[in-house]
């Protein structure tokens, strides 16, 4: 983690400050242009994790395209990757269908009404393919609010209420049930969505198998994906897509903090200028205890601390951690795996400003991408 000087990079840059490591980055999108090459399926981006469109160049030399959870990231990747885009929407509002099937190669509605509504106009787009969302009713995720497929979802066609009758001018279904996950879970979704949706594929183009693929995690069973992924392409003859997010920045990035204050109320309590709720609300929602880099847990080193984030929220806790030596104000700390679901989710609650984005290059440069002010925060605000 040596930058320019050979000095650690978490020197270098303001704090707090997101990090991307492109050496890692590159060896992640290798792993997923081998599963291309391999399979004939091709990958996406999912911008909903990741959508840092400075490094999309790098990113569109490698993979497909990007897939876009509505209209404003379907003109993110349409503009700064230029490659395919594929577009999901919940619901699409009526202003917005005709910049959306404009943008997208692929847009894909989440209900036979919203198909109902649009489909007439559709024939005015015919460099766009249109297809369904369908929701296998089959559960991998351990965390409810990240399962699409938990009871009472609004998020896709369940076998009971899908419509054969109107598949006429749709070319291809969209599954999703995954959240970080291996292979196993997904091999199970796929025999549960052949059995209930595998019939209606007979004249359909295409077949989209969500994101959620941990593939770039260490111990993935990239063979057993490419395996799959063969024999379902050529048993239906569709062209099959993927759109993983995290899988293309795991472990691709850290963010740097800085100590601001310590203080005691029972054990101690380090005050960051990191905040849980504002930079990584990840931590709160899902929840989970991020890494530091030569932390450990609690009572595992001499020094234990909580670490505290800047906002007013009580609950703006990030976690319990030790340390081999005491910390200090204006010592800098490093949390690991921090590209998705991070830049993405950053919000300016109580005005605490957002980090600043950063590249280290594979030559040892540090690239100061962008820094943010007062005007990032007045300008969401009237």
């Amino acid at each position: 983690m040596r930058g320019e000087g050979g000095r650690p990079y978490q020197e270098l840059v303001p704090s707090p400050c997101f990090v991307l490591e492109e050496e890692r980055l590159l060896e992640n999108l290798a792993i997923l242009a081998q599963v291309q090459a391999a399979s004939g399926a091709k990958i996406l981006l999912a911008l909903k994790a990741f959508a840092m469109f400075s490094v999309f160049d790098q990113v569109g030399g490698y993979l497909c395209g990007a897939a876009a959870s509505g209209l404003n990231e379907a003109r993110l990747a349409r503009e700064e990757m230029g490659k395919e885009v594929h577009t999901f929407c919940p619901a699409i509002k009526e202003g917005d269908f005709p910049q959306l099937a404009e943008l997208s190669d692929h847009l894909i509605f989440n209900s036979f009404s919203q198909w109902r509504r649009y489909r007439d106009q559709a024939g005015a787009y015919p460099q766009t393919k249109f297809g369904m969302r369908v929701n296998p009713r089959h559960s991998e995720g351990a965390v409810a609010i990240y399962d699409p497929c938990a009871p009472g979802s609004r998020l896709g066609v369940t076998a009971s209420q899908f419509k054969a009758a109107e598949l006429s001018g749709l070319s291809g279904l969209h599954f999703h049930t995954l959240c970080e996950q291996e292979f196993a879970p997904l091999a199970r979704t796929v025999a549960v969505f052949e059995q209930q949706f595998g019939p209606y594929l007979a004249g359909l183009e295409w077949l989209n198998f969500g994101g959620g693929h941990h593939i770039t995690k260490p111990g993935y069973d990239v063979a057993g994906l490419v395996q799959l992924l063969v024999a379902v392409r050529e048993r239906y003859n569709v062209q099959l897509y993927l759109e993983p997010g995290e899988a293309i920045s795991y472990q691709a990035g850290t963010l740097v903090g800085e100590v601001v204050d310590l203080v005691w109320n029972d054990r101690d309590i380090a005050i960051l200028d990191v905040s849980a709720a504002t930079h990584m609300p990840d931590v709160l929602e899902m929840p989970y205890r991020p890494e530091i880099i030569g932390a450990g847990r609690p009572g595992e080193k001499a020094h234990t601390y909580r670490l505290a984030g800047p906002s007013c929220l009580a609950g703006d806790i990030i976690g319990d951690y030790s340390f081999n030596q005491p910390l200090t104000p204006g010592q800098r700390l490093v949390f690991t795996d921090m590209s998705h679901y991070t830049m993405v989710k950053t919000n300016t609650f109580n005005g605490v400003g957002l980090p600043a984005i950063a590249i280290w290059r594979q030559s040892g440069e540090l690239q100061l991408v962008k820094e943010f002010g007062y005007e990032d925060f007045k300008g969401r605000l009237s």
